[in-house]
């Protein structure tokens, strides 16, 4: 099998890692996720990562009396660094080599994200893990994942998540909620669909980077969709539906 992109950005949920806890990271969901990023790592991709935080802390989710907006905005990144670590700790351990890159200074920890240095360790094939979003509040981890894709020129942006796609509501609550295969930008910001909020889907579309929508947890999934299967996930580009 050969990959169709040559850069991919990988875009995880913090709950991603804690697999079946609601909370934590879970050593399971770890090498699996790892085990599946090495396969395309093997296969010649340059991939570079961008981690949310959600298993650890959600600014959303906080006491307002007790924690402002933008400290739980803070809280939130600093969960991400914590994940980033972790995955590249699990890469490592498989002999995948990684370095990670903040958008806040953290020198006992990780690089500072300097986008040159982040294509050259792409140049050389390292995997690349972007963690605390954009450094600054009120922007999401979604929004960092189009922002850095868009820097380091991937060719696609892959949003993992616990389904197969965008649905016009949730399929894990709806059993009759329809999948789509193929979306426009213009439809996912008129729609109101909620993959992505609406700046990373701005970013994308002023940028003309596509951005597929895929299962994680299905083995073999993301290696396929790299490789170019057009029936896995949904795609959202500049193209209308056919």
């Amino acid at each position: 099998m050969k990959p169709i992109y040559k850069i991919i950005l990988l875009k995880l949920s913090g709950e991603a890692l804690a697999g079946e806890n609601k909370n934590g990271i879970n050593s399971n969901s770890l090498i699996s996720i790892s085990q599946e990023i090495k396969e395309v790592w093997s296969l010649g991709c340059k991939i570079s990562i961008v981690i949310g935080g959600g298993n650890i802390f959600r600014g959303t989710e906080r006491d307002k009396n007790v924690i402002d907006n933008v400290t739980g905005d803070y809280m939130g990144m600093l969960a991400t660094v914590i994940n980033g670590l972790a995955l590249q700790s699990c890469l490592e351990k498989i002999d995948v080599p990684t370095r990670v890159q903040s958008s806040f200074e953290m020198k006992q920890l990780c690089e500072p994200y300097i986008r040159r240095r982040a294509i050259r360790h792409l140049e050389k094939e390292r995997i690349v893990i972007f963690v605390g979003g954009t450094g600054n509040p009120f922007f999401t981890t979604d929004t960092s994942a189009a922002l850095k894709a868009v820097e380091i020129g991937a060719d696609i942006l892959l949003k993992a998540t616990k389904v197969d796609g965008v649905y016009s509501s949730d399929p894990l609550k709806n059993k009759d909620a329809k999948k789509f295969s193929r979306l426009t930008y213009w439809e996912v910001l008129e729609k109101k669909i909620r993959v992505m909020d609406s700046t990373a889907i701005s970013l994308c579309m002023e940028n003309n980077l596509p951005i597929i929508v895929f299962n994680l947890f299905q083995k073999n999934n993301l290696k396929n969709i790299v490789c170019g299967a057009k029936k896995l996930g949904t795609l959202i580009s500049s193209q209308k539906r056919r």
